[in-house]
């Protein structure tokens, strides 16, 4: 099983109309870079959802429900289908990640503008533990 971090604003797609709708279709990436991570997801692979803009902090985990598919008119973009799996007890925002030294390198601090970025295991056990 793979992890990542995936980003939404929260006022365009939140943790809260994730659980409401109990799956969606994560589309509209138009990074290259982070469409290449779309499409390495697997079914079973576990996503923080991360809320964007004001908030910016993880606030749930989430589950690869289906494999990349093409997205947007001419197919050169991908998406993949997701649902909720649990709340963090706790957010973990992005000042406390950047405050704990096992995330230094995480994809998502040193490529802040990225919305889909992979996480470590040891990544992920951090994140999780900061949640409690």
């Amino acid at each position: 099983m793979a992890y990542w971090l995936m980003k939404s604003e929260p006022d365009s797609y939140s943790w809260d109309d994730l659980v409401r709708d109990k799956a969606t279709e994560w589309d509209g990436v138009r990074n290259p870079q982070a469409a290449i991570n779309l499409r390495a997801m697997a079914v079973g692979d576990r996503a923080f959802f991360y809320h964007s803009g004001d908030e910016k902090a993880a606030v749930g985990i989430m589950e690869i429900g289906r494999t990349a598919k093409p997205d947007g008119p001419d197919g050169k973009w991908s998406s993949v289908a997701v649902k909720p799996v649990e709340p963090l007890a706790k957010p973990v925002t992005l000042r406390a990640m950047k405050a704990n030294s096992a995330l230094a390198e995480m994809k998502m601090i040193r490529q802040s503008r990225l919305s889909v970025s992979p996480v470590s295991d040891a990544e992920w056990a951090a994140i999780l533990a900061m949640a409690k």
